[in-house]
């Protein structure tokens, strides 16, 4: 079963990302900020990461830079999901290593294309 990591301070966002994520079949983990998210990564490396840019104590951008310097970081395939939309935060998102970027809200379609386009689903057919 694929794993997937849920980064966001909100419990809502989570708890929305989570059901969508169980209904693709994943196991799913949370955090409510890059601290918290870099321990999860220490205990078990996920197979993806849904990743929100602004976030107390860690934020985003900071977690993704000190997670691709671990020897292990760069297996997930991090996906940022946040309100910022300018081409500066995405050219900065991908430069941080991000492997996509959805904006938010999104719902379970946008998800799953996502998902498929970084390799972590099968694309449907």
């Amino acid at each position: 079963m694929k794993t997937c990591l849920v980064v966001d301070d909100s419990s809502v966002v989570r708890k929305v990302a989570r059901r969508m994520l169980e209904e693709m079949s994943f196991q799913v983990r949370e955090a409510d900020n890059g601290e918290t998210a870099m321990e999860r990564c220490q205990e078990a490396m996920p197979d993806a990461i849904l990743l929100d840019w602004n976030m107390p104590v860690t934020d985003g951008p900071h977690f993704l830079r000190a997670l691709r310097k671990r020897p292990d970081g760069e297996a997930p395939r991090v996906i940022f999901c946040t309100t910022e939309n300018d081409l500066d935060h995405i050219a900065r998102a991908i430069e941080d290593g991000a492997d996509e970027y959805i904006m938010k809200p999104y719902d379970a379609e946008i998800l799953r294309e996502k998902l498929e386009s970084v390799g972590i689903l099968a694309r449907a057919t």
